[in-house]
């Protein structure tokens, strides 16, 4: 696995981008989107995502790692979301965190919120935030890595009529103080 922090969007990237992006939601991943979905139905928001990660002053920074035993190919993947405020300067939020289904079980997502622990720290960050899908035990795993639950909006995800979760925000400090 070869992790790389703000890798130039080329249109073939892209596609992987958004392969995985389709595939990760089509296997029930919390990725913004509700299977079944194409790569048209999650294009025009890849668009704006990629598009925030693009140039030296973009806000946002997106971090891949590529397997090199699939040709390659990008297994996971995150952005580090700046929340363009100077009182807010010091954290990220993680969004779109996800890992290839294929590549589940693999360790992946444990080595990809360690290298975006890396990379905010390269950044000179003090903390990652992330929010979460209630319902999905995911928020168990982020807290084996570190994040903490700092608070919940109960029935704010709305997956289907009937199917509310809570939104679950965690934390994780990167320095002390």
């Amino acid at each position: 696995m070869r992790f790389v922090l703000g890798p130039e969007i080329t249109p073939e990237l892209f596609e992987d981008l958004l392969s995985c992006w389709v595939d990760v939601t089509n296997a029930g991943g919390a990725v913004g989107f509700v299977p079944p979905v194409t790569a048209d139905d999650i294009r025009a928001t890849a668009e704006k995502t990629f598009a925030r990660t693009a140039g030296s002053a973009a806000p946002d920074t997106v971090l891949v790692g590529f397997d090199d035993d699939d040709d390659g190919r990008a297994a996971c993947w995150l952005i580090l979301a700046d929340s363009e405020s100077g009182l807010r300067a010091h954290w990220r939020w993680l969004v779109r965190v996800m890992v290839h289904p294929k590549h589940q079980g693999k360790g992946y997502g444990r080595a990809l919120l360690l290298a975006a622990d890396d990379a905010a720290r390269s950044l000179g960050l003090d903390a990652l935030q992330l929010t979460c899908r209630g319902g999905t035990g995911v928020d168990a795993f982020y807290a084996s890595v570190g994040y903490r639950e700092v608070g919940r909006v109960p029935r704010s995800i709305r997956v289907s009529p009937g199917d509310d979760r809570d939104e679950i925000y965690m934390l994780k400090w990167l320095r002390d103080g």
